[in-house]
């Protein structure tokens, strides 16, 4: 038999190696020759994100994996793991519980505690470089955020954005607020809604804005939520890789944020009549505001009341993501194919119900 090989020792780690964003992350920087590590949950994991990376054409032999729980101090890892990890510079969390309808408690470990306890761990690296944390849509634009809330009003957020949103915000304040403590180098990363891969159109994620599409193809979006000027942004998770992984290399202040968009993306009443035309379906007949949908029973509008608060005419800042990319040379791919193409692989995945 050959001999093993020994992996080199990983300059950066992905945390959410398995998920939607993180497997993509972890093609962009295996394919830029970087030594890596990917945090999975289980070995069956570790084995389904390697036949996942060779079938898109990456060797998987340099990655090193660990077995990791961000619910837990200290990630979880075997002393063995964490030993393993001392050259680590970059440190990635794309880690999140991302579903709609989740309860306070099983939101939060991962999305607050989970971003804590990477936050501290990186701490613990003599060779970090910065900690990339990537927060959520329509997060992270109060440029004082506070953490810890009191408990009256760590419950009303809950209350009023669902779990998930609310946990997400309360993971980038937290993460905002205990980073310069720690004297850890710290970028926060706020996609728009991500769409699949501008050339084939993967993704594997069917949450959001799909979940329109879905409605869309399926006759079932006769009124479409929102007004003539509603915006929801999109960015292709092909360039977003591209973003994550060029962030360590070009931000050098203590602290930065990032909002990523792609600002060809049409108003939403536009980019919907586009997926209608392509897809062969009729478009909604009008448009609905959002306040009526809420008062309607959700059997009616098929509108899940958490997707409603990421319906805004609100425009974003690119600035600074605008200047890294340009400093990095990347380029938002043409969009109208992109969105052509995410919209044929959705149908394909029968929009992941199967």
């Amino acid at each position: 038999m050959p001999p093993t090989l020994t992996p080199p020792p990983p300059h950066a780690l992905v945390l959410g190696a398995g998920g939607f964003l993180g497997r993509w992350l972890l093609l962009e920087l295996l394919r830029r020759n970087e030594p890596v590590a990917a945090a999975v949950r289980t070995p069956e994991s570790d084995a389904d994100l390697r036949t996942w990376l060779r079938e898109h054409d990456a060797d998987p032999t340099p990655l090193t994996t660990v077995i990791a729980d961000l619910a837990r101090p200290g990630l979880g890892l075997s002393p063995e793991d964490d030993a393993r990890l001392a050259e680590v510079r970059d440190v990635h969390n794309l880690a999140a519980r991302y579903r709609f309808g989740l309860t306070r408690a099983q939101a939060e470990p991962a999305n607050v505690d989970g971003a804590l306890h990477a936050l501290h761990w990186s701490a613990t690296r003599p060779r970090l470089r910065r900690l990339v944390h990537l927060s959520g849509y329509r997060v992270g634009r109060d440029p004082h955020p506070r953490y810890p809330l009191d408990p009256g009003t760590t419950a009303a957020l809950y209350s009023r954005l669902g779990a998930y949103e609310a946990s997400k915000q309360l993971g980038d304040a937290a993460v905002r607020v205990t980073a310069p403590r720690l004297g850890v180098p710290l970028t926060t990363v706020n996609p728009s809604s991500v769409i699949g891969h501008s050339a084939t159109g993967e993704a594997g994620q069917y949450l959001g804005l799909a979940q329109l599409v879905r409605r869309l193809h399926r006759g079932r979006l006769p009124l479409l939520p929102g007004t003539r000027r509603t915006f929801l942004p999109v960015v292709t998770v092909d360039h977003l890789a591209r973003f994550l992984a060029a962030v360590p290399a070009h931000d050098h202040a203590p602290t930065a944020a990032h909002t990523v968009l792609d600002p060809a993306t049409p108003v939403l009443p536009d980019l919907i009549a586009l997926l209608a035309t392509h897809l062969g379906v009729r478009p909604p007949r009008g448009l609905i505001p959002v306040p009526l949908v809420r008062r309607l029973p959700r059997a009616l509008t098929g509108a899940d009341p958490e997707t409603l608060t990421f319906l805004s005419e609100d425009h974003y800042d690119t600035s600074s993501a605008d200047a890294l990319s340009a400093a990095a040379g990347l380029t938002h791919p043409p969009l109208a194919p992109a969105l052509r193409h995410w919209a044929d692989r959705l149908v394909l995945d029968a929009f992941g119900d199967h």
